[in-house]
């Protein structure tokens, strides 16, 4: 009869290091929204910066044909 007792613990402990990471996660977005704010705070431009960080995420050839298609659509509506 130990086994449900065994299989609640071990969901107990599950549950506990997912509650764990979700408050370091939040933790760490706190961080990364007080740099923003310091940037801002220095004259950066926090949404450029957003920006920047996902574009240096990119594969260079993803960031490249993406540049390509947001050029020819600019093109296209006159916005060049």
């Amino acid at each position: 009869m130990t086994e449900p007792n065994v299989a609640a613990d071990q969901l107990r402990l599950l549950i506990e290091r997912i509650e764990r990471l979700e408050e370091e996660k939040k933790g760490i977005g706190d961080d990364i929204k007080d740099v923003y704010l310091e940037a801002k705070a220095t004259g950066y431009d926090p949404k450029i910066m957003r920006q920047i960080v996902r574009l240096r995420k990119m594969q260079p050839h993803d960031r490249q044909e993406m540049e390509a298609i947001l050029q020819t659509y600019l093109s296209a509506l006159g916005m060049e």
